[in-house]
């Protein structure tokens, strides 16, 4: 049986790169925690602790704030969540890879103030996005609580990014965001897609301005949007999900009827995919389903 997870969701402006201060971040979780005792796992918006400001060349902040994630920022942000006892993901951050590049990562912090998952981005935004591009799905297990899943921005316009996460059984996947153009609104219309054709609790978390024009939301694994922020100032979106949600709705289906990880007849051939050079094999699908 598991345990119902309190979610907080920073829906915020970014701490610029250039106006960077370790403990004002600090504060702001504190602030976060302590107006939501309950609260067990903790997010913000993509690249709020580096991202570039008004005005700002994105390819020298870029440059400027990356560090491994093992360095100075990686090492506040585990003791930061060991302090408080929570899931905290911090947002992502710029980080100096050991092979020489750059990449959008979302590091997760456990309560033990451990780096449990990290996590890149896969879709850069291109052309105006120049960080290297991640190849990992990534999910992790909140103990007591159900597996969650990663993805930023982008990504989620990729419906293989999504399905791989459900496949690998995330029960929430957690999309991180910095959108400030009128696309936000076929973004809410994606967070609610993914959760439907996946099955999967989707939680969208946007920037607030002058960084992103909100309208964060969790959504449950049949589509039904259970919570969505403004478009206005930064707000905090709680709930609390029962994520054996998502396996009840998997294993008897969406209202009921459509169980979209049990589409194949025994002993049905592989379905060639040509766009993948690849294909799906049922036997394959099904064990996905039941990780």
């Amino acid at each position: 049986m598991t345990v119902p997870l309190t979610i907080g969701l920073v829906q915020t402006a970014a701490l610029h790169h250039t106006a960077d201060d370790p403990e004002t971040f600090a504060a702001d979780v504190r602030r976060v925690v302590e107006a939501h005792p309950g609260v067990r796992l903790l997010a913000y918006p993509e690249l709020h602790l580096c991202g570039h400001g008004p005005g700002e060349d994105p390819r020298t902040v870029m440059t400027e704030a990356a560090q491994p994630l093992d360095g100075p920022r990686g090492t506040r942000l585990a003791a930061l969540a060991r302090e408080l006892g929570i899931w905290l993901v911090p947002g992502s951050v710029y980080e100096q890879g050991a092979d020489g590049r750059i990449y959008n990562t979302a590091p997760v912090y456990s309560p033990t103030g451990e780096r449990v998952a990290e996590y890149r981005k896969i879709f850069p935004w291109r052309p105006y996005e120049t960080t290297a591009s991640g190849s990992s799905f990534v999910v992790f297990d909140l103990e007591g609580h159900g597996r969650v899943g990663l993805t930023i921005c982008y990504d989620a316009w990729f419906p293989e990014t999504t399905r791989h996460l459900a496949w690998q059984g995330a029960d929430l996947v957690l999309n991180l965001v910095r959108t400030p153009t009128v696309d936000r609104a076929q973004e809410v219309v994606l967070a609610q897609a993914n959760a439907i054709v996946n099955q999967v609790f989707m939680a969208s978390l946007n920037a607030a301005s002058p960084d992103g024009i909100g309208r964060s939301v969790v959504v449950d694994p049949e589509g039904h949007t259970r919570a969505e922020a403004g478009p206005g100032p930064a707000e905090v979106l709680t709930d609390v999900l029962d994520l054996a949600e998502a396996r009840r709705v998997r294993a008897r289906g969406t209202a009921g009827l459509t169980r979209v990880w049990d589409p194949f007849t025994d002993g049905q051939a592989p379905l060639e995919l040509p766009l993948y050079a690849g294909r799906i094999d049922p036997e394959r699908w099904r064990r996905g389903a039941r990780p």
